[in-house]
């Protein structure tokens, strides 16, 4: 009878691990015991600690896609507080991590893409593929007149993007909400402005 596959549990385990000591903090040892599994169940799963990374990535983005359709896809709100309401859901989950983790996707963005062109070209991906339903949101919101459209919904969803992950970075430094609530004042009473 074969083994049981420990794959999930060493993907799981590295999601964990990764937050907490980065990429290049992160030893396939240190996966492998915080999983409770041998350390050749890792190279049986995973041809490299890339690999690893791109699908540990791939993991986190399921469970962001999945918050994006929850504020995005709610047509019980404006398409303008779709946007808001997305904020303000990641903004609990930092929120309850004590504002000292913040985004997968950014973090490795900054640490691996230097280093890593698989991990490079996945976040490349990530970050288009994350950006359609924002700008589809943002597009129903200049149709029905919410925001102005002075720029293409693809800009803006790739500024909002951005810019957010800019201010999880400040987040995590000072340990506190201030840049997340400074962004949200910000771009919703400049770029996202409602239209009277």
């Amino acid at each position: 009878m074969p083994k049981p596959s420990l794959k999930d549990a060493i993907l799981d385990a590295g999601l964990k691990v990764m937050f907490r000591t980065g990429y290049h903090g992160t030893s396939v040892r240190d996966v492998t015991a915080a999983a409770g599994a041998p350390q050749g169940s890792f190279t049986n799963h995973f041809r490299s600690k890339e690999a690893f990374a791109s699908e540990v990535l791939d993991r986190y983005f399921d469970v962001t896609r999945g918050l994006v359709a929850e504020a995005l896809e709610d047509t019980s709100l404006t398409p303008r507080a779709r946007l808001r309401r997305y904020l303000d859901i990641i903004t609990g989950r930092l929120e309850a991590d004590g504002y000292a983790r913040g985004c997968l996707i950014g973090d490795l963005s900054l640490e691996a893409s230097g280093s890593s062109e698989l991990l490079r070209v996945r976040l490349t991906e990530i970050f288009a593929e994350w950006r359609v339903p924002f700008a589809a949101c943002i597009a129903e919101a200049q149709t029905r007149g919410e925001i102005a459209s002075d720029f293409e919904p693809e800009e803006l969803a790739d500024f909002l993007l951005t810019s957010w992950q800019g201010a999880i970075l400040r987040m995590k430094v000072e340990r506190n909400p201030d840049a997340l609530e400074r962004f949200k004042t910000i771009a919703f009473k400049t770029v996202f402005k409602e239209m009277t």
